[in-house]
């Protein structure tokens, strides 16, 4: 699936703070801005999979559909 996510990036002294608008509790900083890019993306990566495990074990034993949806604007 291929969704386009925010990514903002702050300047602080001597370090880059980033995070999603869209992704509760994905923060990063980092000395460099290429460095926050990539710690946040690892951290986006993670919250999601994270989030999918929760809700599968949630739905356990329940007759459900799951299907992929792609988000387009």
């Amino acid at each position: 699936m291929n969704s386009t996510i925010s990514a903002v990036f702050e300047r602080r002294g001597d370090w880059y703070i980033g995070y999603s608008d869209e992704i509760p509790g994905a923060n990063v900083q980092e000395k460099t801005l290429d460095r926050a890019r990539e710690s946040l993306r690892e951290a986006i990566g993670l919250i999601l999979e994270a989030n999918r495990m929760i809700a599968r074990r949630g739905r356990e034993g329940q007759d459900v559909i799951c299907e992929q949806l792609v988000i387009t604007d």
